[in-house]
């Protein structure tokens, strides 16, 4: 399969150097975002991202091969979101497939007369409850560049898995305490509330864009995504954005007892 990964599995993948030295620093040019880590944190990166390729299986689709430069790729930004929090979260899974480009997938709604309409909808990524993760390898590729506008596919797909772990993806991810869901549901759904407003005003009145993708306005779950996405690529402008989310976030992600791997 490939190359690098197969002798990986005869090392040991918590210790960082099992990844080359020269693809580790590939990887990090291609996402600035990656690069600008403190050292200490792209140490503990490096090695997360070796015990994520020993536990997970990439699988391309439509003649698509998975290289070792993809697979890290993919490794290190699925493992940004839980650099303090450990693998744990994402136990759940093996599967990681990649598409070349957007994949459509069968979709059916109801309306409110009870008819039954079939539709195809074009995805850039799926993450499914207990199941796999599925990826845009074309936009994965361009994470590098859309890190401006906030945007990260893989980012955005396993902060989906975080949330899911306490059984259900709507945008609240397993908090140890009544109080903590209390304030993560306060926090999460005034800056909800306002960016729908936003949106709305944007959309239909044609007033400001707003910098962070209107896609968060769909559900709870998908704002969850879209702002974990914009907090880990562009971390400044997102907290000129939303200020209380920064704060909220850092709680979550960057805890004072970090997890057990």
């Amino acid at each position: 399969m490939l190359n690098w990964l197969q002798t990986l599995l005869g090392l040991d993948a918590a210790h960082p150097d099992a990844i080359p030295e020269a693809l580790w620093q590939a990887t990090l040019h291609r996402y600035p975002f990656l690069a600008r880590l403190p050292a200490a944190d792209l140490q503990q990166l490096r090695g997360l991202v070796s015990q994520f390729l020993r536990h997970k299986e990439f699988t391309g689709t439509h003649g698509l091969e998975v290289t070792d430069e993809m697979a890290v790729a993919i490794a290190a930004q699925a493992c940004l979101p839980v650099l303090h929090l450990g693998l744990r979260l994402y136990d759940d899974f093996k599967g990681i497939v990649l598409h070349p480009g957007a994949m459509l997938a069968q979709r059916k709604t109801q309306d409110a007369a009870g008819v039954v309409h079939h539709y195809r909808e074009a995805l850039l990524g799926e993450a499914m409850l207990g199941g796999p993760v599925t990826l845009s390898w074309q936009d994965v590729a361009a994470a590098g560049h859309t890190a401006e506008r906030g945007h990260n596919v893989v980012i955005h797909e396993f902060i989906h898995k975080i949330d899911m772990r306490d059984g259900a993806a709507d945008g609240c991810p397993p908090l140890p305490s009544r109080a903590a869901h209390i304030a993560w549901h306060d926090t999460m759904q005034a800056a909800y509330s306002d960016f729908c407003e936003r949106v709305s005003m944007a959309q239909r009145f044609g007033g400001e864009t707003p910098w962070l993708d209107a896609y968060g306005a769909t559900a709870p779950a998908e704002f969850f995504a879209v702002t974990g996405e914009a907090y880990f690529v562009n971390r400044e402008h997102f907290t000129q954005e939303f200020p209380a989310l920064t704060a909220l976030f850092d709680q979550f992600f960057k805890p004072d007892q970090p997890l057990a791997q």
